[in-house]
């Protein structure tokens, strides 16, 4: 007794069996995987762009971080939008020590040049009913910023990233929010 089935179950049947075909594994014996050369062509780039990456994160150059900071005020005098917000506090920490951490995968960041104590100021701003409040290390700054006029509840102008506006920065190597 043969099934008859309607022309869509036919298909269907056929489609799960083809489905079903090409999941058998099977061995290939390295000559073959070796003989096509797009294959083996394309491997080898995989291979060199991996060791290429991992030498990088061991070899890359330590991060400097008061030139980060610099490039990231710098961008943001820039770009940045201003607002309106308030000095919550001067913070006077000492200076960090000069050991060289070890990171996973070689140095970190390198420790600070200037031994000198670090003045940060935080702030605190409002942006679309949003109050974000962060701090800024002013050290090297000075000649932007009076320290001694600093007082908490003082008001000030915040520049800041539209995109992103929990960055922000209230001194600039030549812009000031401070009054």
């Amino acid at each position: 007794m043969r099934q008859v089935f309607p022309p869509r179950c036919v298909h269907a049947i056929s489609s799960l069996a083809l489905d079903f075909t090409h999941l058998r594994i099977r061995s290939l014996p390295l000559k073959e995987l070796f003989a096509d050369w797009k294959l083996v062509l394309a491997m080898g780039g995989a291979a060199i762009a991996a060791m290429a990456m991992i030498a990088y994160a061991f070899f890359r150059p330590a991060v400097n971080p008061e030139e980060e900071e610099r490039k990231r005020r710098l961008h943001l005098n820039q770009i940045g939008r201003i607002a309106e917000g308030q000095i919550v506090e001067l913070v006077e920490r000492p200076p960090e020590s000069r050991e060289v951490r070890k990171g996973l995968f070689g140095a970190s960041a390198r420790p600070l040049k200037d031994m000198r104590p670090r003045h940060l100021v935080s702030y605190s701003y409002l942006i679309s009913g949003v109050t974000y409040q962060t701090a800024q290390d002013i050290t090297g700054l000075e000649s932007q910023v009076r320290l001694e006029r600093l007082v908490a509840g003082q008001p000030a102008s915040i520049k800041y990233d539209a995109s992103n506006p929990s960055d922000s920065i209230l001194v600039a190597d030549d812009w000031s929010g401070l009054r």
